[in-house]
């Protein structure tokens, strides 16, 4: 893979941790406790879950951007069949699982949102939860086809 091509992919995961990033400083003064949008008795109780599950999406997303970036670098290394590779692979459907999990238990909150805010919460977790079971699962087969080409190219080091 040329450098051009990792590149490119280094540059479209930065820009998709930079709106993540304004979404956490924006979600601070959104989630306002004097805003008038909260003082509904409705949604008055349901302002602090809600913070709290985002921020805590939000660290192992990171950690997932961060550890693709660490990939990319390892492919302009030429050290893409190696165990930093599976590792970082492994790291990221760990992240993805963890994210899953967060919007599973956030779900509840979401739905008295949409009800109570006539808001598409309960879709866009949903939309959450299987997007990172995409990444989960494609991060997994990745990490496994990895380990076996490392094994392979081991076997084939020791036969000649």
């Amino acid at each position: 893979m040329s450098r051009s091509s990792t590149l490119f992919l280094k540059t479209v995961i930065i820009l998709m941790g930079l709106p993540a990033l304004a979404g956490c400083i924006y979600g601070l003064s959104r989630f306002d406790p004097n805003s008038p949008y909260w003082a509904l008795p409705e949604l008055e109780k349901l302002q602090y879950p809600l913070l709290v599950g985002m921020y805590i999406a939000m660290v192992p997303f990171f950690i997932a951007l961060y550890q693709t970036l660490k990939l990319l670098s390892y492919i302009d290394r030429n050290q893409a069949f190696s165990d930093l590779s599976v590792k970082a692979l492994k790291t990221i459907k760990y992240c993805a699982i963890t994210i899953i999990i967060v919007y599973i238990i956030k779900l509840p909150f979401l739905y008295l949102l949409t009800k109570a805010d006539d808001a598409p919460g309960i879709l866009i977790g949903i939309v959450v939860i299987f997007a990172s079971l995409v990444v989960a699962v494609f991060a997994a087969v990745l990490q496994k086809l990895l380990q076996d080409a490392i094994r392979m190219k081991a076997e084939n080091d020791l036969i000649v």
